[in-house]
């Protein structure tokens, strides 16, 4: 689908696509921004898929499509779209490969029966003659034929070594899609659906047992995008990542889970020295004066609030993320720029 649009967009068609993205986003009062101009386009060029099913659902239900919502909703179906066309592309070009290199395995096998065949024939005729001019002719013709089956196999050779290249430039290739498919293009952190997958993932496993999960939020973002702008609004969004970036080094992770909000994954670490941790993090990020680029005005300073989850023994991600939110409200209730670790769900019951 992805492709599609890719086509049409360089087509006759382009301005008609683009009216009708805009129409759409006016009718429903949607800001032209670049990733929701992206969103509608798809929108316009297919309204039966699912991007515009579910965006569909949204407004039918009363949602008014936010820069939150569109970013999560290009985390979820247009990663996927691009993954999806990118992985297709690559793997027509890899059957291509393949189907060469069994072509040359083919021929070569022929190659050898016939040479193999030209052998035959002459212990045939050795057995039979020993004319000295007659044996000057097959020791020729058998010549000819061991020089012709080492130009084929150094022919086979080459084709064989290009498709490897070729196959392992493809592999390459793929793995870099991926990434970039579970990337957050601004902060160049994890995104919501890479994150979501590794939260599962860790939750589905004995390694699972003792995590720690964090859920951090830039207070007071929306007026200060309001105040400042978007262009000034992402440069603190990327401040914000490259502190969680460099504590979130494998095997933890560090992801943007959607518009202000990151979330943070520590495997085998307790809840007190995630604790620790993301309070120093907290303080550096609050301690910096930052200056708007374009005019290096004071932006003031920016805090987050943080809420803490460790995981309970068999407690699923749906669960822990809830638990791990609610603390994130407890630290924006209790004044904002401090971290709030939530109580063991398991404590609570025994307690009871």
């Amino acid at each position: 689908m992805s492709n599609d649009i890719e086509v049409s967009v360089r087509s006759s068609n382009a301005y008609s696509l683009a009216m009708e993205a805009i129409r759409l986003m006016e009718l429903h009062g949607v800001w032209p921004t670049p990733l929701n101009y992206e969103i509608w386009l798809y929108v316009a060029g297919d309204p039966n898929s699912a991007l515009a099913q579910e965006i569909h659902r949204l407004i039918g239900s009363g949602e008014k499509i936010t820069e939150e919502i569109s970013e999560s909703l290009a985390s979820k179906f247009i990663s996927r779209l691009k993954l999806n066309d990118e992985v297709r592309d690559a793997g027509l070009r890899l059957t291509r490969e393949l189907a060469s290199v069994s072509e040359v395995i083919n021929e070569a096998q022929k190659a050898q029966k016939d040479y193999n065949e030209t052998l035959e024939g002459a212990r045939s005729s050795f057995d039979g003659d020993s004319d000295a001019q007659r044996l000057r002719q097959l020791v020729g013709r058998l010549t000819d034929a061991t020089s012709q089956i080492l130009s084929q196999h150094a022919h086979f050779e080459v084709r064989l070594s290009e498709s490897s290249r070729e196959v392992a430039r493809l592999r390459k290739h793929l793995d870099q899609v991926r990434l970039e498919a579970m990337t957050d293009a601004l902060t160049n952190l994890a995104n919501r659906k890479s994150f979501d997958e590794a939260l599962e993932r860790h939750c589905d496993s004995d390694e699972g047992k003792n995590i720690t999960l964090a859920v951090l939020d830039i207070d007071h973002f929306k007026r200060f995008n309001d105040t400042w702008g978007h262009q000034t609004g992402d440069q603190v969004l990327r401040y914000v990542a490259s502190v969680l970036s460099r504590i979130g080094r494998a095997p933890r992770m560090a992801a943007r889970y959607g518009g202000e909000e990151f979330a943070m994954i520590f495997p085998n670490e307790t809840i007190a020295s995630v604790e620790r941790l993301l309070n120093e993090a907290r303080q550096e990020i609050a301690s910096r004066v930052l200056k708007r680029r374009s005019t290096n005005e004071d932006l003031g300073t920016i805090t987050i609030s943080v809420g803490i989850a460790e995981r309970d023994y068999g407690e699923d991600a749906y669960d822990l993320l809830d638990r791990a939110d609610k603390a994130l409200y407890q630290s924006k209730n209790g004044g904002r720029n401090m971290v709030t670790c939530a109580a063991s769900a398991l404590k609570a019951i025994d307690a009871a």
